[in-house]
């Protein structure tokens, strides 16, 4: 049982990275948010526009493996203090940029800097609470993506037109190197704290064996391993669904629906609950899926799966139907399914993988994750420009989805374990625990 201090400094971690995870979500919105004052100030086409968004997600996606082992090298609490406080200059110079150039390299140096927040959240996680106990926290901290998401239109719409898209982009990136410092002071890494005997023996019972900081050679040997690959390429999917909607959706509203710019950011909020309680549901499903006895890979499994092919279901009649509350309607069933899929994505990864190893694994699922689905953007754009409408975009993306479930159903079987200087393994676990007796 652990101790009230124990659990102060667990759910406090869990609440900051909520709350810099808002903040992350905030920030890489403003772009899309800004995308119709912006595009006209900077003369900038839908293609351009395009090459905008997705020069942040390959940025994003390219820092993530050197990002995900200094994480597990370096700590959590120096990486993303840092990592924080430098995103959060580059994201006021965005609006301090006067060329598509510049943008787009303000916007670079953002995706580096947001880089290690998810796999360093993880990381967090897996290092206070145990396996049985992480999907409740991992489904609260990868909430923040939908949240920040969700409330990130309407607050950054009455800050663009209070202050200009400028402003919006200055104010931003001051309250970010505020929560940088608030981090810094406030967190501590596991190994930094002394805990009390009761607080020991909590993880002592885990089923998780304590292990030493990862080699380059236990990294390198998660590229042995079909998880490894399921796992990254699973998650392409679940993020050419993300960016898709996270670039073009206020867009597609403004433009193709008509919907005014304040309509739009308030409309936005709709969809935006639904993936919230859909990333919320996937720590709820996990957690009872153990407890009914499945093993923990399928208890992410699972759900990831069945969030793909929702995703893709629903997405699609939302750009063909004539109603806005249809659409409305169908995109918000799909955003539910598409982050109960995402989280259920970070919850395997927390699952998969030894502790010294998890921000590892989280940054190769999230440089080739991101590396595939950071085409969308691009891609969704030139179709934009050729065809004037996003629903061949959608249709693309729901096929991707699928692809995305298929990979998870095929690789994704067993966790990868340690075995000390041998390098990683793989060990063979049943789906379901066959309970038997008290």
């Amino acid at each position: 049982m652990n101790t009230l201090s124990l659990r102060r400094s667990q759910w406090t971690a869990v609440v900051l990275l909520m709350l810099m995870g808002i903040i992350n979500y905030f920030d890489r919105s403003t772009v899309a948010i800004a995308n119709h004052l912006l595009s006209r100030d900077l003369a900038l086409s839908a293609t351009q526009m395009g090459w905008i968004f997705s020069a942040f997600s390959w940025a994003y996606a390219f820092a993530q493996l050197p990002t995900g082992a200094l994480v597990d090298r370096k700590g959590a609490r120096l990486v993303l203090g840092w990592a924080l406080a430098a995103w959060s200059v580059a994201q006021a110079v965005c609006g301090l940029t006067t060329s598509m150039l510049q943008l787009l390299a303000a916007r670079v140096c953002l995706g580096i800097g947001e880089s290690p927040q998810y796999t360093g959240g993880v990381k967090v996680i897996s290092d206070w609470f145990r396996v049985s106990e992480r999907g409740l926290p991992t489904g609260v901290f990868l909430a923040s993506t939908t949240i920040g998401s969700m409330i990130a239109p309407p607050l950054l719409t009455s800050l663009m037109v209070t202050f200009g898209w400028r402003g919006m982009f200055v104010i931003m990136g001051v309250v970010g190197g505020l929560l940088a410092v608030v981090w810094l002071v406030v967190y501590r890494d596991r190994n930094e704290v002394r805990l009390a005997p009761e607080d020991q023996a909590y993880f002592q019972d885990d089923t998780e064996v304590a292990a030493p900081k990862a080699s380059f050679a236990d990294w390198k040997g998660l590229f042995l391993h079909r998880t490894t690959w399921g796992i990254a390429l699973g998650f392409v999917g679940v993020m050419y669904m993300v960016l898709l909607t996270l670039a073009w959706l206020p867009g597609y509203l403004a433009g193709e629906r008509q919907l005014s710019v304040e309509g739009t950011g308030w409309v936005l909020t709709i969809p935006y609950l639904f993936a919230t309680l859909g990333m919320f549901s996937s720590g709820w499903v996990a957690d009872r899926l153990i407890a009914a006895g499945i093993r923990p890979i399928a208890s992410r499994k699972l759900p990831l799966i069945a969030g793909l092919l929702g995703g893709a279901l629903f997405s699609v009649p939302s750009v063909f139907v004539d109603s806005i509350v249809a659409c409305i309607a169908y995109l918000s069933v799909a955003m539910f399914f598409v982050n109960l899929a995402g989280g259920s994505a970070w919850g395997l990864v927390s699952v998969a993988a030894p502790r010294q190893l998890v921000a590892s694994l989280g940054s190769i699922q999230n440089f080739i994750g991101f590396f595939g689905g950071s085409f969308a953007p691009v891609v969704s754009g030139w179709i934009i420009d050729r065809t004037h409408s996003i629903a061949l975009a959608f249709v693309l993306a729901a096929g991707v989805a699928c692809l995305s479930a298929l990979a998870y159903f095929l690789l994704v079987d067993r966790p990868i374990a340690a075995t000390g200087d041998q390098g990683t393994t793989q060990r063979n676990e049943p789906d379901v625990i066959i309970k038997t007796g008290a």
